[in-house]
């Protein structure tokens, strides 16, 4: 939401007013955040130049057990020793911990993000003398080779090296220390660890008027990570830039620090709402990961160089090969990074996947089409808007209300008088198979007359400042508390806020929406919460970029809870970290009605599938600004191919109901919404492969076509799933775009003519106003649903047409998913149907995939086209009891399409269509 003056209905004190005038701008006003010259820890961090590391390896202390090996490393400079661990972990993971040996405190250590602790394989020392150790990793030859002096880590494979850690010589760790003026009386007995120079901003830094007291001093870390033979990175969202991560030489690194950053700006390296510490490095021989397990204020250098150019510190010999170097900085906690060895795409998510978990199932109706406005203004609006999208013979599933339908901006309540009877306006809704989401915002209005904050105070649950007392800024509600989210006992506190006797007015049709939860503190620094402010006995500085993640999983769990454990939640988040796919969607913040936002939203996605993040979408439209039909129609049609699919809009920008900009605009938007629609099977399909494999639903070409380097930077069209490729229009006056269809031997058709194209080859499409340039590849079977209604939920148990869209060699291979589509009953009670479809020597057969499953549709086959099919004389349709009858069909000689209509066998049957 953008910071402004202007508040609906109740009026907040005239300070945050002018806060808003301050801070509200046509566009990001980059001097409220820092650069890495403004933040100490980085710019102490930079001056480190690659060269020999201080950094030794004490071979002699070298321990090995049946789940790690431990060695410390010495810091010849200033002698503090450091404890290195070392895993190898089951799936061809490895994984390297580095800490102080002796600090004087605990350092942070990020919980909650694993999913448990990875299991661990033996390792065996294969060889060791005076200057290094070897290690075997198990396959293929894989070795961790350790160096002594200067300390370094390689990972081979056989000949080859894969990655090296400290190559470059940037390991750092800031030791905590004993501030110099620190009475004796106080000091810490540190060994034989040398006295070192204190620098700018080691002990308090300041940033325009916000002072951050540093009670621990320095702590930030840092390492280096080098690919030989790697020229494309990708990965550390979120960032309003290109999916191949660029060189920082002589800019800014990228920033990972959750920020409320509206109307950012495209193409730069500044933080955005969520962070995920992952980087995958990919070449045409081998896929990686690299997962960086660390909540605070995060800065990532890359330095990349092409085939042909010399580069310092080079690892392979051949001054031909590129090579990628990655430095992360972290501003505290310790080093925890997990390598992932991949070696293929599905490779890396699966291993990722092992760790943090998979994307979240989400029901149906969340994958069919949001409405949403900062704000309906009434019950009397919400109604109007629903039924607008009826006389206009649009379906939709969501609408939602902002920050101005709770009672003066205090969450889990209703305005009065503009929501006076909400169990009404919930019902209207669900009689027509309908639902609601509602913003529940963490920052908590301070009044004494709310119940919300008088119980958070009681329970002592808020976060708190330095001082120790509960922790105040100002955000929508004006003066507003924090509640600690990375307390156990306050997610459980919030989460039971969601049942229904708690949240008066809800019901099981109304969802959450988590905003401003980086967090956003408007009157902080950054517009976020001090960095000395206390979780516990932990600064915030040492977890802000997990907090969200809190906030989200909290929600989440509530939602579960209030039906007893049965229903699945949904839950947009802003803010995100490594995880928060387990918890529900994403977006991409608060963007604007330009074409280079349309355009950016498709690497920001792309970004966020490849770290495990595939429920993702853009505010359609823009949420600044007033897009013109074009633009609307164009980002209604990019949208209706995304994964999350909401339209929003701010409060000054006119009213943007998809009816508003003329017959001809809405019969356009009408029909992309409608191809969403009758394509939900497909999405629903590819959302359960993502939950039970980690795989991403929206995928760059790069990910099915790995060996094809004329996929590694495009960003402008992807997969879905891996059958359907889309090229979205996203120019403006566009007459034509060019696609680029991979795949050498493969062919794709076009699904809306059916037209045959060969792969490996870059397409010119003429483009109208009506045009979304999709197509599916030859060899798959995709379901769609041909009779689209008002919304999801109506058009469960309608019937299924099949696509059949043979390869070259006559194939084609699918698979159909049905549920209940809304409870957890697919899981814990084994109630899902799961069919192959293949299609082979002119049969198409439906087989179960799932035998022990206990589940029946009332849905039925009603039509298949199979595409690229000769004539047959007949067709005929056997089933499991070996009844046999005709099939009614029609060729399409001109397109080589074989219409069969109403085979009538159920969706969860056995059958064989055979073509003769």
């Amino acid at each position: 939401l953008c910071l402004r003056p202007v508040l609906y209905s109740r009026m907040v004190p005239v300070l945050v007013a002018l806060l808003f005038l301050c801070l509200c701008a046509e566009a990001v006003d980059r001097s409220n955040f820092k650069t890495c010259d403004q933040s100490s820890f980085c710019k102490r961090q930079r001056e480190l130049k690659p060269g020999q590391s201080p950094y030794r390896a004490l071979l002699d202390t070298l321990e090995l057990s049946d789940s790690r090996i431990t060695l410390q490393l010495i810091n010849d400079i200033n002698k503090v020793r450091l404890l290195l661990e070392l895993y190898r972990l089951q799936g061809n993971m490895t994984r390297v911990k580095i800490n102080e040996l002796k600090p004087l405190r605990p350092r942070y250590e990020v919980p909650d993000v694993l999913i448990a602790d990875p299991p661990a394989e033996p390792m065996a020392v294969v060889s060791r003398d005076e200057n290094g150790v070897v290690l075997s990793l198990g396959p293929d030859e894989q070795r961790l080779i350790v160096s002594a002096q200067p300390f370094r880590l390689d990972i081979v494979e056989g000949p080859q090296v894969l990655l090296s850690l400290n190559s470059r010589g940037l390991l750092s760790f800031e030791h905590l220390r004993v501030r110099k003026d620190t009475t004796k009386s106080t000091a810490v007995d540190l060994g034989e660890v040398s006295e070192e120079e204190d620098k700018p901003g080691m002990w308090e830094e300041t940033f325009k008027t916000h002072s951050d007291s540093k009670p621990n001093g320095p702590t930030s870390i840092s390492l280096d990570f080098s690919f030989p033979g790697v020229e494309h990175v990708y990965g550390i969202p979120e960032h309003a830039d290109t999916l191949k991560l660029k060189n920082t030489d002589g800019g800014d690194p990228y920033r990972l620090y959750n920020l409320d950053v509206f109307q950012y700006e495209l193409h730069n390296p500044m933080a955005l709402y969520g962070a995920v510490p992952v980087l995958v490095s990919h070449n045409s021989q081998r896929t990686m990961g690299i997962f960086w397990l660390n909540a605070a204020e995060t800065w990532v250098d890359i330095s990349s160089n092409t085939a042909g150019e010399v580069r310092h510190c080079r690892l392979t010999g051949s001054s031909d090969a590129p090579q990628t170097d990655v430095r992360w900085v972290s501003e505290s906690g310790i080093i925890d990074v997990f390598i992932m060895l991949g070696p293929r795409p599905n490779d890396v998510f699966a291993q990722y996947a092992s760790l943090t978990g998979t994307q979240a199932f989400p029901p149906l109706t969340a994958l069919g089409y949001h409405q949403c406005r900062w704000n309906y203004n009434n019950q009397e609006d919400v109604k109007a808007v629903d039924q607008g999208f009826d006389e206009h013979d649009i379906p939709y599933d969501f609408i939602w209300l902002d920050i101005e339908h709770a009672d003066g901006k205090r969450y889990f309540t209703w305005d009065p008088q503009n929501f006076p009877q909400p169990k009404e306006m919930l019902q209207g809704l669900m009689d027509k198979k309908r639902k609601m989401v509602t913003i529940v915002d963490p920052h908590i209005r301070v009044d004494s007359g709310y119940k919300i904050h008088n119980e958070l105070r009681s329970k002592n649950l808020y976060a708190k400042n330095k001082d120790g007392a509960d922790f105040e800024g100002w955000c929508w509600p004006g003066n507003s508390g924090y509640p600690d989210f990375t307390n156990p006992e306050m997610r459980e506190w919030w989460a039971s806020r969601f049942s229904y006797n708690q949240y008066e007015g809800s019901m099981e049709n109304l969802y959450t929406w988590n905003d401003m939860n980086e967090p956003s503190v408007f009157n902080g620094p950054e517009v976020t919460m001090h960095k000395d402010a206390l979780h516990g006995s932990w600064e915030h500085r040492d977890l802000h970029n997990i907090y969200g993640l809190y906030v989200q999983k909290a929600t989440a769990e509530g939602l579960i809870q209030r039906s007893g454990g049965v229903e699945r939640p949904f839950v947009l988040t802003r803010a995100f970290f490594a995880g928060s796919q387990r918890y529900g969607a994403v977006w991409t913040g608060d963007n604007a009605a330009e074409w280079g936002h349309l355009k950016i939203s498709i690497p920001m996605c792309l970004s966020l599938g490849l770290v495990g993040i595939s429920f993702c979408g853009a505010d359609i439209g823009g949420f600044f600004k007033h897009p013109g039909p074009e633009l609307l129609v164009r980002w209604y049609q990019a949208g209706a191919y995304q994964p999350f699919f909401r339209g929003h809009a701010h409060m000054d920008t006119p009213r943007r109901e998809p009816w508003l900009f003329g017959p001809d605009n809405t019969a356009l938007i009408r029909e992309a919404i409608r191809q969403r629609y009758a394509l939900l099977p497909y999405w629903y399909q590819q959302f359960y492969n993502a939950h039970r494999t980690g795989q991403p639903v929206m995928r760059a070409l790069w990910v099915e076509y790995p060996e094809d380097q004329t996929t590694f930077a495009i960003e402008d069209e992807y997969l879905i799933g891996k059958d359907l490729l889309v090229h979205p229009v996203t120019d403006e006056g566009a007459k034509g775009v060019t696609a680029y269809l991979p795949g050498k031997g493969e062919i794709w058709y076009d699904v809306h003519t059916f037209q045959k194209h060969k792969g490996a080859q870059n397409l010119y499409i003429p483009v109208t106003m009506s045009s979304i340039p999709v197509f599916q590849r030859g060899g798959s079977i995709i379901s769609r649903k041909g009779r689209v209604r008002r919304s999801s939920t109506c058009m469960e148990n309608d019937p299924y047409t099949l696509y059949v869209a043979l390869s070259p060699e006559g194939t084609a291979e699918g698979e159909l998913y049905i549920d209940d589509f809304h409870t957890f009953n697919y899981h814990k009670e084994k109630q899902f149907i799961c069919r192959r479809l293949h299609f082979s020597d002119n049969a198409l057969t439906s087989s179960n995939l799932a035998p022990d499953s206990k589940f029946t549709t009332a849905a039925w086959i009603e039509k298949v086209f199979i595409l690229g099919a000769p004539r047959p004389a007949s067709v005929s349709l056997t089933t499991a009891d070996g009844k046999e009858s005709a099939v009614e069909f029609e060729f399409d000689s001109a397109a080589s399409v074989l219409i069969l209509r109403k085979p009538g066998v159920n969706a969860g049957a056995d059958w064989t269509v055979l073509l003769q």
